[in-house]
């Protein structure tokens, strides 16, 4: 059975919970508001599947992409929307198109970010643009393979270990299937980002549910000073810039991340996803010509069956090197900056006012921290 000794061999990806037969382990938020599983050991019937589907007890080899491309969607209004390139969308579209249904990390209705599906274009918006926070999977698992038993066509988006998750969950290979994980910084805490939106509506005077928008990349300054934007209706609520945002400095800063991020096991294409999609921060370096500011995906493609959906996209695309390693986070784990016992202990005293202190202290800036990883050490072969 699942015994969570250590904090950081588990990501938390679900995959033990919903793989139970007799639904003997429950998800437990901690004092971080992360979600670890918990065994009720009087129904359970120890048959171990919990343990075959856990990604941190099972090793997976990496494995080296089929293909890496630069790549944007034609549409100027959905590369706008999206954080990157807006590539997610123009697979997506072909899922919906082709009759499938396309999974993917949206907000409820309390602004916490959650996983759930759609079988149209228009619900596609919701799962579009990143989103910094650690997503709940809830049923999604089996909900995806009861639609993939019944034939339907299947587009499953995460982060790694959440594809990882699902994949060992399956226990088999799907024709009708198709994932795709989103390259991962790490995953920060929900109970940082529920503090945060409490003391923003604070500060305005507001209840939660008089929220309407929120985009953790806006790029009405560009692509590369992007901005956290909440919104009330037509009132603007924060406008940050990522330097100057308290939430994604912490974030950037790794100061409340999960701690199974420092080691995560689904990197370098050990997820078995069929893309990866990463932000192309190294555009300058390889294809100056093309970088509008607008957003580039760095695209990988990680199967043969990835290879031949692509060919039905209309989407702008250019071949890169797949030997060399364009995006630092699809292949390494994110580092600890500060200790992070330290900053949970100075939280509990002071709050969000915790980030700020610790942040000041920090050096280089966050945003060319952020940068570095996405271009640092492009002539590192990849392992």
């Amino acid at each position: 059975m699942i015994e969570i000794k250590d904090k950081s061999k588990c990501c938390g990806c679900a995959a033990c919970v919903v793989a139970c037969p007799v639904k003997c382990i429950s998800f437990n938020e901690d004092e971080q508001g992360f979600l670890y599983p918990n065994v009720d050991l009087t129904t359970c019937i120890n048959c171990h599947l919990c343990e075959k589907v856990c990604p941190f007890l099972n090793d997976s080899p990496a494995k080296k992409p089929v293909k890496v491309y630069s790549a944007k969607n034609q549409d100027q209004q959905v590369r706008f929307s999206s954080s990157s390139g807006g590539i997610f969308t123009a697979i997506a579209e072909y899922i919906i198109t082709n009759e499938g249904v396309v999974f993917g990390a949206r907000f409820n209705d309390n602004w916490e970010i959650i996983h759930g599906y759609t079988e149209t274009k228009e619900g596609i918006n919701e799962f579009r643009r990143s989103k910094y926070s650690q997503s709940i999977i809830g049923n999604t698992f089996k909900e995806a393979q009861e639609l993939l038993k019944d034939g339907r066509l299947v587009l499953f988006t995460g982060t790694p270990c959440q594809i990882e998750g699902l994949k060992r969950f399956l226990r088999k290979d799907y024709d009708n299937l198709y994932t795709l994980e989103v390259v991962c910084h790490a995953v920060p805490s929900p109970k940082i980002w529920r503090d945060y939106l409490v003391d923003i509506t604070k500060r305005n005077e507001i209840t939660l549910d008089k929220i309407s928008f929120i985009n953790f990349r806006d790029k009405r300054y560009g692509w590369k000073d992007f901005s956290m934007l909440i919104q009330a209706g037509d009132k603007v609520l924060v406008n940050d810039k990522c330097s100057l945002n308290l939430y994604l400095k912490g974030f950037i800063n790794n100061l409340f991340i999960r701690p199974s991020c420092f080691n995560c096991p689904s990197k370098g294409g050990r997820s078995g996803g069929d893309f990866s999609l990463a932000d192309f921060w190294a555009i300058n370096q390889f294809l100056p010509k093309c970088n509008d500011n607008k957003g580039t995906t760095l695209l990988y493609v990680n199967s043969d069956k990835g290879l031949k959906l692509l060919d039905n996209l209309e989407i702008e695309k250019k071949n890169l090197d797949c030997s060399q390693n364009l995006n630092i986070a699809y292949s390494h784990s994110t580092r600890e900056k500060y200790p992070i016992d330290k900053f949970w202990r100075l939280y509990s005293d002071r709050g969000l006012e915790a980030i700020e202190i610790i942040c000041k202290k920090m050096k280089p800036n966050p945003i060319a921290e952020f940068f570095r990883r996405g271009f640092g050490f492009i002539n590192r072969k990849l392992s």
